[in-house]
């Protein structure tokens, strides 16, 4: 498919992608209806996203689209333009909180002229306010898309509120953020040498003074659509590869079922023994992103197939997990003594949905659970299809001529850009998430270092591909040809967590996202302690700032540095060091260089963010009889949008 089109559109700061799914064509019947059945089940879980992120995104969902089908006036106004750019944007970010910033944004027509769009469509068919009548539904409505001030923030990390108070997000309702914590302080088993992760799959309300606890499962919350992923779940495992991979799906269905998070546990066991099959599934409560508590997980699912010759790559890092984990800057005592089930592989992405999509991670390791870890291994994945759709996006688009500062350093990444995207990934996922381990009568860190747990896991393991990123052994291991790769990596680290990622954030606000804040952390922390050798200097020229790195290897040891510090914060869960970490140097912006660096970026018309139009796959039937599935490649992003929820509405 040489023609294959990338990019099928751009709307805001959004810019709309497709990838492709090679070797589908060629996988065996019985393989075809695994991925079907698996993408429907990742499908029905889209409600549940929606749901999580706030209470009244469905709602919203349901009315806006009601706008988009039956609106009777100009559909050619610039307001009903400004309006469709706007429920473009609430589909892209799965609600009303833009998905990486986490900040409520607005319609840009009028008021009054988006209440003209609600009283020009079918009224009839909107959904109303729970106890609210027809007569109040057009103002109250309006108020709830344009108050800046009412759910401002989908998740706040502001430590002088109450971040529950300050949170629009629904996993807690009516309780402060001394309830919540106390809540689970009181349930912890403090002798669990095999702790659950307490609080992940549901949702905590007080009501008439109790506080209770709402488990997602079938017969619970969320049981709509829990009910069709597990009929699809069910579906699948008649066609499961092995009888690893079938036990992992039951495991799965029997954790729907009950909700008990042991259950979970042994999904995630079951899960890990399964490294021979070419389908796979990730498909649950799996990251704790979107609570500022740390604790609760948002609905995700990812249906792949493997990527077999990237899969080398990735399986020569993982089958040398002890030498780099004996050979990192961390304390001896906070080194595993040995790696088991350390699994790696590169795939590609053949559905996406929940918290992956539209917007989606290009790497992935499980189980979070750090005793699964330790004890039992994690598997790791870099989605090959994904990577290589965002650098094809890229090609040309003048970003790197811009913020690099010499001809060398853009020669560098147009030669081996990709290459070492794609080995940092690796390394993050494959040994970063799966090194290190906790002091004894540590806490989980969701417990220990709370809202700062996950930029602190990020950042740690962000540290370990750098540090190894200039390293012999990687040569050694053919898994670059030189050390320019990882000269290339560097340039890019150190210009896109100084410089571009500033894109990403509002001018005058500062960075709340924890994948950006590691990043600024980093880049900050070994710009300043590197200052005196001049390792990293900072340079103005004709009005634009660049960073040029002078010692390759002094910053590989300042990289090093850093990672044995992080390390030490999450193994003795010393909450005061990361916050004084993370607070100094991950989330305040100079506002000066914020300001160059958006008049710069504005020049090149280009979106910040990017996501993706799924594959869509059609069952071939000869009478009642399903023969086939084919797959084929949606460009409309608004019309999979409005089919999905047609299709997979289960919640509202």
């Amino acid at each position: 498919m040489t023609d294959f089109k990338i990019q099928t559109e751009q709307f805001a700061d959004i810019r709309i992608l497709r990838y492709q799914v090679p070797g589908f064509e060629n996988l065996s019947f019985d393989k075809k209806r695994l991925v079907y059945f698996l993408s429907q089940a990742a499908l029905w879980g889209r409600d549940i996203i929606y749901d999580q992120n706030y209470k009244f995104n469905l709602l919203i969902r349901h009315n806006l689209e009601n706008i988009y089908k039956t609106y009777q006036g100009n559909r050619e106004s610039e307001t009903f333009l400004a309006f469709l750019v706007y429920l473009k944007r609430f589909w892209f970010s799965n609600g009303i909180h833009h998905h990486y910033s986490m900040d409520k944004f607005f319609p840009s027509c009028s008021e009054e002229d988006f209440k003209d769009l609600l009283l020009n469509s079918n009224i009839s068919d909107y959904k109303l306010f729970k106890d609210k009548s027809e007569s109040v539904f057009i103002d109250e409505f309006a108020k709830l898309i344009f108050d800046k001030n009412e759910d401002a923030k989908r998740v706040s990390l502001n430590t002088e509120e109450d971040l529950l108070v300050q949170s629009a997000c629904n996993f807690y309702e009516n309780v402060s953020q001394q309830e919540a914590e106390e809540f689970y302080k009181n349930q912890k088993k403090t002798d669990s040498k095999k702790p659950i992760s307490l609080g992940l799959n549901s949702k905590l309300i007080k009501e008439n003074g109790n506080i209770l606890e709402l488990t997602y499962k079938i017969d619970g919350h969320y049981s709509a659509a829990i009910g069709k992923m597990v009929f699809y779940l069910e579906k699948a495992v008649p066609f499961a590869e092995n009888k690893e991979q079938q036990k992992a799906l039951q495991s799965l269905i029997d954790f729907y079922k009950s909700g008990d998070l042991n259950d979970f546990d042994n999904y995630s066991l079951a899960w890990l023994e399964d490294t021979e099959s070419t389908v796979d599934l990730i498909h649950g409560f799996i990251e704790t992103y979107g609570d500022p508590l740390g604790r609760k997980a948002t609905f995700e699912s990812l249906v792949s197939i493997r990527d077999e010759e990237s899969t080398k790559r990735a399986e020569t890092i993982s089958n040398n997990a002890i030498w780099f984990e004996q050979n990192s800057t961390t304390s001896i005592k906070h080194k595993k003594e040995k790696i088991n089930g350390v699994t790696a592989k590169a795939i590609f992405a053949v559905m996406e949905s929940g918290d992956c999509s539209p917007a989606t991670p290009i790497g992935v390791n499980l189980p979070n659970a750090d005793w699964i870890r330790a004890e039992h291994g994690s598997k790791s994945v870099s989605i090959s299809n994904i990577i290589d759709a965002y650098d094809l996006a890229s090609k040309n688009s003048g970003v790197i001529e811009e913020f690099a500062y010499n001809e060398l350093e853009i020669t560098l990444d147009k030669t081996y850009g990709n290459i070492a995207s794609k080995l940092h990934v690796d390394l993050h996922e494959i040994i970063g998430h799966g090194s290190g381990k906790l002091e004894n009568g540590i806490a989980e860190p969701a417990e220990m270092l709370k809202n700062y747990a996950s930029t602190i896991e990020e950042a740690r393991a962000d540290l370990v591909a750098l540090y190894f990123a200039l390293d012999q052994k990687l040569i050694e291991l053919n898994l670059m040809p030189d050390e320019k790769v990882g000269i290339c990596e560097y340039n890019s680290f150190i210009r896109s967590s100084l410089l571009t990622q500033l894109v990403r954030v509002e001018f005058g606000k500062n960075i709340e996202e924890s994948h950006m804040r590691n990043r600024q952390l980093i880049a900050k922390w070994v710009f300043e302690k590197g200052k005196n050798d001049n390792v990293i200097e900072r340079i103005k020229e004709n009005g634009k700032t660049y960073f040029l790195i002078h010692d390759y290897y002094k910053l590989s040891s300042l990289f090093g540095m850093l990672l044995k510090e992080v390390q030490r914060i999450k193994s003795a869960g010393d909450y005061n060091a990361a916050k004084n970490l993370v607070e100094n140097y991950g989330v305040k912006v100079e506002k000066d260089l914020h300001k160059e660096v958006l008049e710069r970026w504005e020049k090149l018309h280009i979106a910040p963010y990017a996501g993706f139009v799924n594959p869509h796959y059609s069952p071939v039937f000869e009478g009642y009889t399903m023969v086939d599935i084919e797959i084929d490649y949606p460009e409309d992003f608004s019309q999979q949008m409005l089919i999905y929820s047609k299709n997979y509405s289960s919640l509202i």
